[in-house]
């Protein structure tokens, strides 16, 4: 790691090199392997405390970080700080948005604290590295700038998005976006609150970290990067998990996952949990407490490609009728909290407890030189597991990883969906998977429900909607750019096929993932084929698409009750029908910020115009010719 004036081969922005000049120390960081001693306190040292002195408060422990024999472990000391505050968002400039403005926010205009940010900073020991923003030629050159002391946050960077050494640095690099890191700010001028400020300046997106919990600014605020890079060149990069999955036969299917936060990504590339005697538990029923299980003799092997978020850029697509997609990151957040004991997940228990590389664990509780393991959930109260445990995994480490880009047979969005039970209706009326039109399938991404019970973020009361793409809380711009650049997709890309699948409940049953594992499995051994008109019915509620009449799994039959979950005896057409009513107040809820855009797409304006007017299935197979 080098102490000196290297920094300036970066040919940082003005204000960046006035922090680099004035701070006390400067260290630029070249490799994870540096990085990993900086978060645990130096070469020798095994646990550091990640403290700051705060006017008034005095010295206030954030977070703490050890070193573990897979790696750090990183903790909070505020169960708050845990996960993403989804509304930590602010745009400090005047640039076209729908987002909240710092000005709104706060009512003054961001450029004094952006100041008191430098200044700040300048008296500082500092760190200092380089890495690219998406992929090269994909994407921008960046640098953060952070206290020194803050390793840990800076190696989660580092391995979500890539380190670049100075020997590698091409001498053109010129930082397009820039991430400058605060973590007193918190107290001093935000009320304890996480605050992100994507400040859009010409040619340079600079992104201000107000917290040390990397979701907001390390992993989603390098999103908003992309996502205004893209909205200026005509490309998205979609909130997605994607896999290619190959049945014992070798037919291959590849899969692309979307849904808010909890909607399944990261589940999406694991195999299936398997009972001690190798069935599948298909659902477990919440008023009779019968369990139905599915027996599958052998999986399909899995390929996976991305975890979160998917380049979709020009350069990449093919004229074949189907998008193409690369992974956008170096590292994958993942989440672990159902991973709650031993042997629940053996292929990511084994590849996180014996890396080939070091990770990075975020609300596991371990102990200096120990071993982190992910089912080791730090609590927030006695008795309260944190419910967003996180593991940053390598992608060059993962088992199958594809490097290359992928074409898309089917494109699944998810939902995690609450008991529906005559004695509760709720929406969670969704079968164990429907078949969309690729207009109604626009709209659930307009949509994208946060849905039940979400452990990523701290807003986990009733539904909520993370709009377009389910991308949009980490959008800076405006919703109808990016409603129009995802409808662009739907229209070019006629030859995928799109189903929608629940998490956690169907109807009266409990069902975790497994109505997704179930869909993977049954839908790669037919080889993204697409149904005949009498294996699928329009559902009760238009919103839903297609439901199956029947599922067959290697000689195993699915109850149809499974499938129409009005035909559940627990549930009924009257239940049912009041969680339809549910879902189409909130998708009119919802859909009703697009409807008087000028710039939407006319077509876009048409197929929401069906929603609010209740079309059917057939309706919204007219828009998009397949």
């Amino acid at each position: 790691m080098a102490k000196t004036d290297s920094w300036k081969q970066f040919n940082p922005p003005e204000e960046a090199c006035r922090v680099l000049q004035n701070a006390p120390s400067v260290t630029v960081f070249e490799s994870v392997d540096q990085l990993i001693n900086a978060a645990c306190g130096g070469e020798d040292s095994s646990f550091t405390e990640i403290a700051y002195d705060i006017p008034g408060k005095g010295r206030v422990l954030e977070a703490t970080a050890a070193r573990v024999r897979n790696g750090v472990a990183a903790n909070y000391v505020e169960p708050y700080m845990r996960r993403r505050d989804p509304d930590c968002m602010v745009i400090g400039d005047k640039q076209p948005t729908n987002k909240a403005t710092y000005q709104d926010r706060f009512g003054k205009d961001f450029e004094e604290v952006r100041e008191e940010t430098f200044q700040w900073l300048e008296k500082q020991d500092v760190a200092v590295f380089g890495f690219v923003s998406g992929r090269r030629e994909m994407g921008m050159d960046s640098m953060v700038i952070a206290p020194a002391n803050a390793g840990f946050f800076a190696l989660g960077l580092a391995l979500l998005q890539g380190i670049v050494a100075l020997k590698d640095l091409p001498k053109d690099f010129k930082p397009k976006s820039i991430i400058y890191v605060a973590p007193p700010f918190r107290h001093t001028h935000f009320d304890g609150r996480q605050i992100v400020v994507h400040n859009r300046l010409d040619g340079l997106h600079e992104l201000f970290s107000y917290n040390l919990y990397p979701g907001p600014s390390a992993k989603k605020g390098i999103y908003g990067v992309l996502l205004g890079l893209g909205e200026k060149e005509g490309w998205v990069t979609a909130h997605c998990s994607t896999v290619r999955a190959v049945t014992p036969y070798d037919n291959e299917v590849t899969i692309m996952h979307e849904g808010a936060s909890g909607g399944g990504k990261s589940e999406m590339l694991e195999q299936a949990h398997r009972e001690p005697d190798g069935r599948f538990l298909l659902g477990k029923n919440v008023v009779t407490g019968e369990v139905r299980h599915v027996e599958l003799p052998r999986s399909c092997a899995l390929y996976p490609v991305t975890d979160d978020m998917a380049l979709c850029h020009p350069s990449i697509q093919e004229e074949n009728g189907k998008m193409w997609l690369t992974d956008a990151e170096d590292a994958w957040f993942v989440r672990v909290n159902h991973i709650d004991d031993y042997g629940k997940d053996l292929n990511l228990e084994k590849l996180t407890a014996h890396p080939s590389k070091p990770l990075l664990f975020l609300n596991i509780d371990a102990v200096p030189n120990g071993r982190a393991l992910i089912w080791e959930h730090i609590e927030d109260s006695p008795g309260s597991p944190c419910p967003n445990p996180r593991v940053i995994i390598p992608r060059e480490i993962v088992p199958g990883i594809i490097e290359d880009s992928v074409k898309i047979d089917i494109r699944s969005i998810g939902i995690r969906t609450p008991p529906c039970t005559q004695e509760k209706p709720t929406y969670g009326i969704v079968g164990l998977f429907h078949i969309l039109p690729p207009a109604l399938a626009w709209l659930w991404r307009l949509v994208a429900p946060r849905g039940h019970a979400n452990p990523s973020i701290v807003d986990t009361e009733g539904m909520s909607s993370e709009g377009v793409g389910s991308y949009w809380p980490f959008a800076t711009g405006r919703r109808v750019d990016q409603a129009n650049l995802l409808l662009d997709q739907f229209l070019k890309h006629t030859r995928t096929q799109y189903i929608l699948t629940p998490n956690q409940h169907v109807g009266a049953w409990e069902t975790s993932f497994m109505p997704q594992w179930i869909a993977r499995e049954y839908l790669t051994r037919r080889g993204g084929r697409a149904f005949k008109e009498d294996q699928i019915k329009p559902a009760r509620c238009p919103l839903l698409g297609y439901a199956l009449y029947q599922l067959q799994v290697e000689g195993h039959m699915i109850p149809r009750w499974f499938l129409q979950v009005d035909t559940q005896p627990e549930v009924g057409k009257e239940a049912y029908d009041v969680g339809a009513a549910q879902l189409t107040e909130f998708f009119g809820k919802c859909l009703a910020d697009f409807i008087d855009e000028k710039d939407l797409n006319p077509v876009g304006k048409e197929i929401i115009e069906c929603c609010l007017n209740n079309g059917t299935v057939d309706d919204y197979e007219k828009f998009i010719a397949r």
